[in-house]
């Protein structure tokens, strides 16, 4: 009788506690894409891929590092756009667990990144200069 029960409730034909049947619904609060969030997405994907392939190309700016921000820019623009129309990823979706993950790996990302620069900034600059004739009396 007790696994008769089980499968009642199982099927959703038995009583949840919830008033009965299937009062729950798949809706997780990520919204789901249409065809014209997609389009849009890839076509701002691809304008954001060709503008700095093109800054590249033609060399438009004289100094390497103001392209390299400019790049910069545009990749974390990017990111922000592949977030919204192919992630779904809102401050609303799953009751808001998505984004404070998505900003627990972001920092996580800033400290990795920002500490190896620093230290290979660091080690470069205070490593001592070897010449060859130092490296013959090494033991």
């Amino acid at each position: 009788m007790s696994s008769h029960m089980d499968n009642l409730v199982d099927s959703g034909h038995g009583h949840h506690g919830h008033g009965g049947g299937h009062d729950h619904h798949d809706d997780d609060g990520a919204g789901h894409g249409t065809l014209k969030s997609y389009v849009t997405g890839f076509i701002l994907a691809a304008i954001l891929t060709a503008i700095p392939f093109w800054l590249v190309m033609d060399r438009v700016f004289a100094s390497s590092r103001t392209t390299a921000l400019v790049i910069l820019a545009f990749a974390v623009v990017q990111i922000v756009v592949h977030i919204i129309y192919f992630l779904h990823m809102d401050t609303k979706s799953e009751s808001g667990w998505n984004m404070l993950a998505l900003i627990f790996t972001l920092v996580l990302v800033v400290i990795t990144l920002s500490g190896s620069i620093w230290i290979m900034y660091h080690l470069n600059s205070n490593m001592m200069p070897m010449s060859t004739h130092d490296m013959r009396n090494m033991p």
